[in-house]
């Protein structure tokens, strides 16, 4: 037995190097060792923590419910710089999951000063609570480095933190959302697990305002061009509500019908809108639209993962939803002109953005009167009238 082995065996803590920064861990099982950890890096009690696992057939052995696809993605996943939230319908680890005994943070790691652990631990970083993460041990609080039982020296390590990555709709429906931003991006997510990225409605308005330049600029030039007096909206691809909202306070007594493929992106618009949400629909922009007449239909950021004979197909069925003298308004990243205005950051095989003259000439075939409104860098709005 290791000494890292031992202290975890004997209900103390270890600070010790991960694959990013620098970690606590005790015995999973023991309240006591967990008050313990809690109490010394000042963790707010009722957070949950990730248990970590040092080879991964051992984590997949501990977690014999977990099917065939999620196994697959944690296989495609770990060891690594990754956290993944997994469903945990036998409750296992429960003192970790504190609230949420049916959600488990996985992660499997693979350093060489802990080559060969078998236990698995609960594990979290080395700092006070909110404070930065530690890459060298001089970083680790020294209150926090005096209170551990065993120190282990790993040298300087990259420094930042695991992504946690949201695996708990992956085997039902493939898809899967980023909780927080960390040492694997997206692409690298994307490349090695397929499926539909689902955003997390909690983080999705933070994390587009900080990865998309002009975001903001965007929304208001698209409110500018939807312009007022409309009593029915349609918003394709509504998420948390941002776009509608703004419309909303330009056409107050205007009724939004939203679609988008999350349902808790639905439940964030409604929980927003409030009354002002008429309708919403769970599906994508490939489905059948919602039925009805719309003086406004609207959508941000959501056309660009349509391929082009999608994207044709949305505008002829878009126009088919325009009441008499209403407007489409498109919001979107697009193809620019010259390669060096390319600036958002994409995911291969999700984003699929087409330019501004393409986009023009699908709504014309549609029997729409399509102008470009604005345009910045790789962003645009574009607005087609009923002919």
């Amino acid at each position: 037995m290791s000494s890292f082995e031992a202290v975890i065996d004997a209900g103390g803590v270890v600070l010790f190097p991960s694959d990013t920064v620098y970690g606590l861990a005790c015995d999973p099982g023991s309240q006591a060792a967990i008050d313990r950890l809690y109490a010394l890096k000042r963790r707010p009690p009722e957070k949950a923590a990730a248990v970590m696992f040092f080879e991964l057939e051992a984590a997949l052995q501990a977690l014999t419910e977990l099917g065939p696809r999620t196994r697959q993605a944690l296989r495609a996943l770990m060891p690594g710089a990754v956290t993944a939230l997994v469903p945990n319908p036998a409750e296992r680890f429960a003192l970790s999951a504190r609230a949420d005994p049916q959600t488990l943070g996985l992660r499997v790691i693979s350093v060489p000063q802990l080559a060969g652990v078998s236990v698995p631990v609960l594990q979290s970083s080395a700092n006070l609570s909110g404070g930065a993460d530690a890459r060298r041990l001089s970083e680790v609080a020294p209150a926090i480095r005096a209170g551990a039982d065993l120190v282990i020296d790993g040298g300087e390590l990259p420094g930042v933190a695991s992504t946690i990555v949201d695996l708990r709709a992956y085997e039902a429906e493939g898809a899967w959302s980023v909780r927080r931003r960390g040492a694997v991006d997206e692409d690298e997510l994307a490349r090695r697990l397929g499926g539909r990225f689902r955003f997390d409605p909690a983080s999705y308005g933070a994390m587009v305002a900080d990865t998309l330049p002009g975001y903001d600029e965007l929304q208001a030039q698209v409110a500018l061009a939807a312009g007022g007096g409309a009593r029915t909206i349609l918003d394709l691809g509504i998420g948390t509500g941002e776009a509608a909202a703004r419309l909303l306070e330009q056409n107050p007594r205007a009724l939004v019908t939203g679609v988008d493929e999350s349902p808790a992106m639905l439940a964030a618009a409604a929980e927003r809108l409030g009354e002002s949400l008429a309708g919403s629909h769970v599906g994508q922009l490939q489905d059948t639209l919602p039925a009805g007449r719309f003086e406004v239909v609207v959508s941000v950021l959501a056309v660009h993962h349509l391929d082009p004979l999608e994207k044709a197909r949305l505008f002829r069925e878009v126009r088919e939803r325009l009441a008499p003298g209403g407007r489409f308004v498109l919001g979107d990243v697009v193809v620019p002109e010259r390669p060096e205005d390319a600036v958002v950051d994409l995911t291969a095989g999700y984003d699929q953005p087409s330019s501004v003259a393409e986009q023009l000439d699908w709504l014309r075939e549609a029997r729409l009167e399509p102008a470009l409104h604005w345009a910045e860098r790789d962003l645009a709005v574009i607005v087609a009238k009923l002919v």
